[in-house]
């Protein structure tokens, strides 16, 4: 191939993302796939599918960059990088060098704070799956739903309070709603309510905005609307943010 190429893969506790910058730093590629039970299987399936879009990862001129969950499980990898540096490197490629970037993942939420394009500060709840995701697949698959029409439902739902801090007393207070003959859409509201009102409590502890979303809920536009709403502001985002773990990973592999 001969050209230098960054690839960034950014294996997350429930999807897999990968970024290719070309060597003047365009984004050229991108590849999205559940990350399934193993990372190493995952790491797997990148190389594949990177080899059949004609980028190589074994090929000269190419560097790639683990970050995410499965980081340690990509042999391939020239370097292995932490996901915090990753986001804030693709956010500020995205969003502009200074502000504070919500990610919002299948386990965890990240907060992180950016000055002049660099990781200043950041808060992590990675400790309960509320707040999370995860949370909100379970409470969609509780309904009976997917993650999409779970929103598209909330949006047409009243207020519902969901006060459990914890999934599992959280699924059982959603149970005994479901039995009280609550409508679905109120229900669906109370959960999309109780995520945000803890990742926009997280995000309070970064020093303001402006906010930006990344992870897997950037297209998520009730999400979106709620979170700006609890923090008083506008919360940025845009498609190519659920890439930006693997867009940071990549810059970082153009500079191997």
């Amino acid at each position: 191939m001969g050209d230098k190429l960054g690839i960034g893969v950014d294996i997350g506790s429930t999807a897999t993302k990968v970024a290719v910058l070309d060597g003047t730093g365009a984004l050229v590629h991108t590849e999205l796939m559940p990350t399934g039970f193993s990372s190493v299987d995952a790491a797997e399936r990148v190389a594949d599918a990177l080899r059949a879009a004609g980028f190589p990862v074994d090929d000269e001129g190419v560097r790639v960059v683990a970050t995410g969950y499965g980081r340690i499980a990509v042999p391939y990898a020239n370097k292995v990088v932490t996901e915090i540096t990753c986001h804030g490197i693709g956010a500020a490629r995205l969003f502009g060098p200074a502000g504070t970037v919500i990610d919002v993942g299948g386990q965890d939420t990240k907060v992180i704070q950016l000055k002049g394009g660099r990781v200043v500060k950041f808060a992590m709840n990675d400790k309960c799956a509320a707040g999370t995701g995860r949370f909100l697949e379970i409470m969609a698959d509780r309904l009976g739903v997917s993650q999409e029409e779970l929103s598209a439902l909330a949006r047409k739902g009243e207020e519902t309070k969901i006060s459990s801090m914890c999934t599992v007393f959280a699924e059982s207070e959603v149970i005994s709603l479901i039995g009280r003959g609550v409508p679905r859409a109120d229900i669906a509201r109370g959960v999309i309510d109780s995520v945000v009102a803890r990742v926009a409590a997280l995000a309070g502890q970064a020093a303001g905005g402006p906010y930006f979303l990344t992870g897997g809920l950037c297209e998520n536009a009730f999400v979106v609307e709620r979170l700006s709403s609890l923090l008083g502001a506008p919360v940025t985002t845009c498609p190519e943010a659920r890439y930006a773990g693997a867009l940071g990973a990549a810059e970082r592999a153009l500079h191997i």
